[in-house]
């Protein structure tokens, strides 16, 4: 296990370090998501802090409707379940809408790494699925033209879109 976390975090050290000199167009929206934020450090002490570490691993992935595997692209339910599979050895559901009856509700005061945050951004509830990393901040696959990234849950567009929570790992290991 010691062994598979050092991995990750070679592999996601060099993935921010090679993209450092590259820039990336965003095409602009009606209402613009804020500014991506930076990524706290996660402590993988057990296996939902592991999907977390997992999920960092594919930033700057970019976005598509349906999207799978880090090789074609994915979209918001795909990441999450992709990063649980590898992660956690877990077959989640592929959409926002099963996902959010997973696990057990919890409040946004309690969350912890691993645990899976939900947004209305397509005028319905649930509509928008990320992973929460720590220090008040989640990553996800966030639209058409966009990349996977790190928001900030305190930034003003995702907290009037907020929905809820749920842990899906609930035991430690």
């Amino acid at each position: 296990m010691q062994r598979h976390n050092l991995l990750f975090l070679i592999a996601f050290l060099s993935f921010i370090l090679g993209g450092c000199a590259s820039q990336s167009l965003r095409l602009p929206e009606a209402e613009p998501e804020p500014a991506a934020a930076a990524a706290p450090a996660v402590n993988v002490t057990d296996k939902a802090s592991g999907v977390a570490m997992q999920a960092l691993a594919y930033l700057g992935t970019p976005y598509r409707t349906g999207g799978l595997s880090p090789r074609t692209g994915f979209d918001c339910s795909g990441l999450v379940a992709y990063v649980y599979r590898e992660g956690a050895g877990m077959a989640l559901p592929r959409n926002t809408r099963d996902l959010s009856h997973l696990g057990e509700p919890i409040e946004r005061t309690d969350l912890r790494p691993g645990d899976l945050v939900f947004y209305n951004t397509q005028r319905r509830a649930y509509s928008h699925v990320g992973i929460y990393l720590g220090e008040d901040r989640f990553i996800h696959a966030p639209t058409s033209g966009g990349e996977v990234r790190v928001e900030d849950l305190r930034a003003d567009y995702w907290m009037r879109r907020y929905s809820g929570a749920r842990r899906v790992i609930t035991t430690p290991g």
